[in-house]
């Protein structure tokens, strides 16, 4: 008998250790036939690995006091000895289902705190803001084989011209060929406020980094280099005139810092 071929959601529940383990042989067998396909399940594991070390360390974290107190607390309804375990069970799924959205909400909500600042204070964002931005595109568009970019750098000119026009101001990619590094491409991000720009370089082993570039930062004046690590992603970043930029990649701080002093060097001051 033929075996079943291998779907789009086969290689997704892979991803998620969610395939029973005969089919995940199955997946195994046509991934080692499949570089392409193989390489990009690896992107996806590392994407998710990336994401598991940003995000563990708030499993860690002790509950609320009163949530505690909660879900210890005996229950204080008066029942008789026929019908109490019936309630028992139905008061604590009713307090096991608010807990469990009272954690949803509150984690909803402290990953919101600073990706989406009240609307008084987006002009004014801050510059940590401006780093956790630009790892979570880094994280997200650098593991990606087949389109990490909107516009190759085959297609330079146009890449320039199209995101200059949409950031309303000029914006080019600074050259790191000297450095070990080429230009894959860039695209367009959502911002704050507005649009954003990300170009994407990689060296020969493969290791890539992304130039994220906002507009958003004009009214800070603190011009300093600063170093921010988010997760398993270093960056760099920094605000130049009209623009704020942030480096990012999973290298060494020395060497990423090398690698900012040159796209700095080539950034026109104005």
């Amino acid at each position: 008998m033929n075996p079943l071929p291998i779907t789009e959601a086969d290689v997704q529940a892979y991803v998620d250790a969610a395939l029973p383990e005969a089919r995940r042989s199955d997946v195994e067998s046509y991934l080692a036939t499949q570089p392409e396909e193989a390489g990009r399940v690896r992107a996806y594991l590392s994407q998710k690995q990336a994401l598991r070390s940003s995000f563990n360390p708030i499993l860690d974290e002790p509950l609320p006091a009163n949530l505690s107190a909660l879900a210890s607390a005996p229950p204080t309804v008066a029942v008789d000895s026929l019908h109490r375990p019936l309630l028992a069970r139905w008061s604590l799924q009713r307090i096991a289902a608010g807990f469990l959205i009272a954690l949803v909400s509150g984690f909803a909500g402290w990953l919101a705190h600073d990706r989406y600042p009240p609307a008084e204070s987006l002009a004014k964002a801050a510059p940590p803001s401006l780093s956790r931005q630009a790892a979570v595109a880094h994280v997200v568009f650098s593991p990606d084989v087949r389109r990490p970019v909107e516009v190759s750098a085959e297609n330079e000119d146009q890449l320039v011209a199209w995101l200059s026009k949409r950031l309303g101001t000029p914006v080019r990619p600074p050259k790191l060929g000297a450095l070990g590094y080429e230009l894959i491409g860039g695209r367009l991000l959502p911002g704050n406020v507005g649009p954003v720009a990300q170009f994407m370089y990689h060296d020969a082993s493969g290791q890539r980094l992304t130039l994220y570039v906002s507009t958003e930062n004009t009214a800070n004046q603190d011009t300093a280099f600063r170093f921010a690590q988010e997760g398993p992603v270093n960056v760099f970043y920094w605000i130049d005139g009209k623009f704020g930029y942030a480096l990012s990649a999973g290298i060494d701080k020395g060497k990423l810092a090398r690698i900012a002093t040159a796209v700095y060097d080539q950034i026109d001051h104005k």
